[in-house]
């Protein structure tokens, strides 16, 4: 009797530690079922309320209006910036047609042209203030004194030059002699320095002439916004180091944008400003928010996945593998802390430069539209809980290590057309000035545009060159058409044939899945792998199926 009194004990027991692991499985496999639901169904499920989607709709739309805010600011300051630059080119440059030549501003031929456009420069200045129609004025010091214009001219140090006896005497050691003076005519000027602007135009390499400006943009208080004061520094360069008989003349600005000491506007323009500010910071909480909650889904997936792993580990005596690991970790949700984290700095910036205590609106924009950017790209991930919204993200990601290797290839050959159209074709054609220009060139040609304007445009001066370049223009458009760029598309058309038969006849199932759906059977070949692994492995690219309650929904891993 007693006998059986312990077998009973023991049977029950063991029937007790059985009853407990079936319970912590099945605790695991529904934790794991509602971590992989859609928000609709975790709320249908367990009545939980979508809260990072909702916070991420919200944040669409303010994010977006934000940007589109800002981008409307920054349209005036870029447009205030370009007309100046036509306005001061038109008032310094004489003869100045109003479209450039080249990479330069205007360009002249003779001595008394030199003469008549530096002259020219120093009269418009001295009579700025009658000639401008805009609100622009001398630049001052701290001591309230107007700052000079400099007058620069750089020369070979000594020289002598015969070219009817083709001998010439160089030092090619430069000297710079400056003068500096205030708002004088051009007659003052050369009064008091005449033996200055005796030019020796066999040596003269540039002359520059550099002065300072200050303007205010006050069409931004038509759109309720305080108005930037700026600073122009202007340099004016008269380019003489070819000595081909062609004189390039250049007109650069520097803009510097300054919040303005003293100001008073009546109207709505300071308390618009106040509605601005309160609405960027409202853009900072809800990222804030965002940011918060993707935080906290990571962490209690990591610690999922330290549960399942442990349990396969204490069951099976295995490893999950590594596509099953990465299953948990959602790059959507690093996706949106990027975003929150780009955002939020973003509206900082515009912040300070709506209280005009910065003045960065370049850096402020590259924040902006890259944060808008990626929250809208992650309006794929709800998507993604559709089957037929899901084939673009599938095709894109099996397709993607291929293509990059495909792409690490040809971009070798790209690059060798890439330096040799440089050096050749370079000093012939203005496409092929630079590198940049020529890889912008050749990606132009890579997708049919512009072909025939890009072989006219060659100078035909050099037969040599001239035919050089119709081989190589022939050979770059039929290997990147013709083989290239269709070997590109049948990589991506191949891949997406492969997630539609996946689609029909059924992805392979992980361990994951095999859990999820109470399968018993984890089979292990002799080296360790699962026949799901090694044929995972044979095809670079492994696919789970996302179990949403009803159904099992499609999801790619790698």
């Amino acid at each position: 009797m007693e006998l059986l009194n312990r077998y009973l004990d023991r049977s029950n027991s063991m029937s007790s530690v059985m009853s407990q692991d079936l319970v912590k499985e099945e605790n695991l496999r529904d934790d794991l079922r509602y971590y992989f639901m859609s928000p609709c169904e975790k709320y249908r499920t367990r009545r939980h309320i979508p809260w990072k989607m909702g916070v991420q709709i919200l944040k669409i739309v303010m994010i977006t209006t934000q940007l589109v805010l800002f981008g409307l600011s920054n349209q005036l300051v870029v447009a205030y910036k370009e007309e100046n630059t036509m306005a001061l080119k038109n008032l310094f440059l004489k003869d100045y047609s109003g479209v450039d030549e080249d990479d330069f501003s205007i360009s002249v031929y003779t001595q008394r042209a030199v003469y008549d456009s530096l002259f020219h420069v120093i009269d418009q200045y001295s009579r700025l203030g009658q000639l401008s129609v805009g609100p622009i004025s001398y630049a001052e010091d701290e001591d309230g004194r107007t700052k000079l214009i400099t007058i620069c001219k750089e020369y070979y140090k000594r020289g002598n030059l015969e070219p009817s006896d083709k001998a010439y005497d160089i030092d090619a050691q430069l000297e710079t002699v400056c003068m500096s003076n205030g708002p004088k005519t051009a007659k003052e000027w050369k009064t008091q320095n005449a033996s200055f602007f005796d030019l020796d135009f066999y040596r003269l390499v540039d002359i520059k002439i550099t002065f300072q400006l200050k303007g205010i943009n006050l069409q931004t208080v038509r759109s309720r916004e305080l108005p930037d004061c700026y600073s122009f520094n202007v340099m004016i360069t008269f380019d003489n180091q070819c000595h081909s008989g062609l004189v390039k003349i250049f007109l650069d600005i520097d803009f510097e944008s300054s919040a303005c000491r003293d100001w008073k506007i009546s109207g709505t323009a300071e308390k618009n400003t106040h509605y601005l500010l309160v609405f960027d910071g409202f853009v900072i909480l809800v990222c804030i928010t965002s940011a918060a909650l993707c935080t906290r889904s990571i962490i209690l997936a990591v610690r999922l996945l330290k549960r399942f792993s442990l349990f396969f580990h204490e069951n099976f005596n295995r490893k999950v593998c590594e596509d099953d690991q990465k299953e948990f970790l959602n790059g959507w949700y690093v996706l949106v802390i990027i975003s929150d984290v780009l955002a939020i700095i973003g509206s900082i910036l515009k912040m300070e430069i709506q209280s005009k205590s910065l003045t960065s609106y370049d850096v402020c924009s590259i924040f902006l539209g890259t944060s808008t950017l990626l929250v809208w790209v992650g309006v794929i991930r709800y998507l993604g809980y559709f089957q037929k919204y899901n084939v673009l993200i599938l095709t894109l990601k099996a397709a993607f290590p291929k293509v990059l290797r495909f792409c690490c290839c040809a971009g070798m050959i790209y690059l060798g057309y890439t330096f040799c159209g440089w050096i050749v074709l370079g000093p012939y054609h203005e496409k092929f000035e630079g590198l940049s220009r020529v890889a912008e060139c050749l990606f132009s040609l890579l997708n049919g545009d512009d072909m025939f304007t890009t072989f006219a445009q060659l100078k035909d001066t050099n037969t040599l060159v001239w035919l050089f370049s119709r081989a190589y223009l022939y050979s770059f458009i039929s290997l990147f058409i013709y083989m290239v760029l269709s070997l590109f598309i049948a990589l991506i058309t191949d891949s997406y044939e492969t997630i539609k038969n996946y689609q029909r006849d059924g992805f392979p199932l992980t361990d994951l899945q095999k859990f999820l759906q109470e399968h018993k059977d984890f089979p292990v070949t002799d080296n360790g792998h699962t026949d799901v692994e090694l044929r995972d492995s044979m095809c670079y690219c492994c696919y789970c199926r996302r179990y949403d309650g009803a159904h099992i929904d499609v999801k790619m891993l790698q």
